[in-house]
């Protein structure tokens, strides 16, 4: 399998979690794949590595011995928000995974997991972050709203809106397919790029993000077909 490649770069993950022989297990997986690895046990390790070597993706434990991983991708978000985060976590709980991923964590796998699942997950998360190619050239139109894939630029009635990763990738794909009901399903694959496994309100919360950071205070365009999926229109004039 040739290595999936950014700017001509194996991809670079950053492994961190408190248990050493889990790191090393990690490490030679995502080697395997073709990526490059580093592995650290602590969140000042893993904070130092991330502004040393820059990597692509972290998968990050939640919980580790000094500070906890939400803090670690606090302040690695600080200084490059760019980096795609899989959080591993022992806790199942909703609240805990909506903490994540308002944290600013992409995506999430419970304890005790697959190596398959990390692999997977991960190869999703690095496709979204490849830049756009010529694909897409021009500026998506909706109504008011415009998106530029090539300067990663979102604009309602002329206003910036500032988007994550996560958040423009979703936009993008309501914007292209204008007036079509999309499933969850369908979303989860488009933007996330493999099955959730039932777990559709990572949509919904995505959702509710846009929607707070492209209708509030505008006439809406993110619509909820009930029982069928979303939909994005033009405001009514």
């Amino acid at each position: 399998m040739a290595p999936m490649r950014y700017a001509d770069t194996p991809w670079r993950v950053l492994v961190v979690d408190d248990e050493p022989d889990l790191v090393d297990v990690l490490c030679g997986a995502l080697r395997y794949e073709g990526w490059q690895t580093r592995g650290v046990t602590g969140g000042l390790a893993a904070v130092a590595a991330a502004a040393d070597w820059r990597p692509h993706a972290m998968v990050l434990d939640v919980m580790l011995p000094d500070f906890d991983g939400l803090e670690v991708l606090r302040r690695v978000h600080g200084t490059d928000p760019e980096v795609r985060v899989l959080l591993l976590t022992a806790r199942d709980a909703v609240e805990d995974r909506i903490a994540g991923i308002t944290a600013g964590g992409d995506d999430y796998v419970t304890k005790p997991f697959s190596l398959e699942e990390v692999v997977a997950r991960l190869r999703g998360l690095l496709r979204r972050t490849a830049p756009p190619g010529p694909a897409a050239p021009g500026t998506l139109a909706v109504g008011d709203l415009r998106l530029d894939p090539a300067t990663r630029e979102a604009r309602r009635g002329g206003e910036p809106v500032d988007l994550s990763p996560t958040e423009f990738a979703l936009l993008r794909h309501l914007m292209e397919h204008p007036r079509q009901v999309l499933s969850k399903a369908q979303l989860l694959d488009a933007v996330w790029s493999y099955d959730f496994g039932g777990q559709a309100h990572v949509v919904e919360l995505y959702i509710s993000y846009l929607r707070r950071k492209i209708d509030a205070g505008r006439a809406p365009m993110i619509h909820t077909v009930r029982g069928a999926g979303y939909v994005l229109r033009a405001a009514a004039g």
